[in-house]
């Protein structure tokens, strides 16, 4: 198993917390290609707190501002090129964060799912399990079928919702591979049960 894409279904919808569980359960690497916001700290130390043995590789750009990837990057004065990324070598599973949604921009030509699609991993879609998330995930799924790509899996983070995992399923013809719930604490999260499900690739 080469490792997933973790992608999301918007901001903050628990993309850094489903990755360290996927690093926990898989003993995997971990890489966030581009991170913006590191005035405010970064993805990768959640990583390191949860799993201090985990490999974590650079990210190719770190950005201090916290807005989105071409956004930080013009503050920068810098161009985010997709030439530059290249999954890291190792021997463990890589589990790849990306940054905000499947249509967030890298600079003015190119998407997050420009970026999916140059790096050919199985993409797992991070979506909360509350309401309004059929909208939001039907539409991620749909924006990344309209550009060739298939996702492998989706995991649902919040309290239990069956309707609407049920309801994901059926019409986004897809399997909702795990679940996380809103946990309390890193501790919380390192005590949680693994995923055992793993993609084909």
């Amino acid at each position: 198993m080469r490792g997933v894409f973790v992608t999301g279904t918007g901001t903050d919808i628990g993309k850094s917390w489903v990755s360290a569980w996927l690093v926990l359960s898989w003993n995997a690497a971990y890489w966030k290609p581009v991170q913006t916001g590191t005035a405010l700290g970064c993805d990768a130390d959640l990583i390191r707190q949860v799993a201090p043995a985990a490999q974590i590789h650079d990210s190719v750009y770190a950005l201090e501002h916290p807005l989105s990837p071409h956004a930080a990057a013009a503050r920068a004065g810098i161009d985010i090129r997709l030439d530059a990324f290249a999954l890291p070598a190792g021997r463990r599973p890589l589990v790849v964060e990306g940054a905000g949604g499947v249509l967030v921009p890298l600079n003015r030509t190119e998407l997050m799912a420009d970026l999916m699609r140059r790096l050919g991993l199985p993409i797992v879609i991070v979506a909360a399990s509350g309401l309004g998330t059929i909208n939001h995930t039907l539409l991620t799924i749909e924006a990344l079928r309209q550009r060739g790509l298939e996702p492998a899996g989706i995991v649902m983070n919040g309290p239990p919702a069956p309707d609407n995992r049920a309801a994901i399923e059926h019409f986004g013809r897809v399997t909702v591979v795990g679940a996380l719930p809103r946990l309390p604490s890193l501790d919380a999260l390192r005590a949680t049960a693994p995923l055992t499900w793993q993609p084909d690739s």
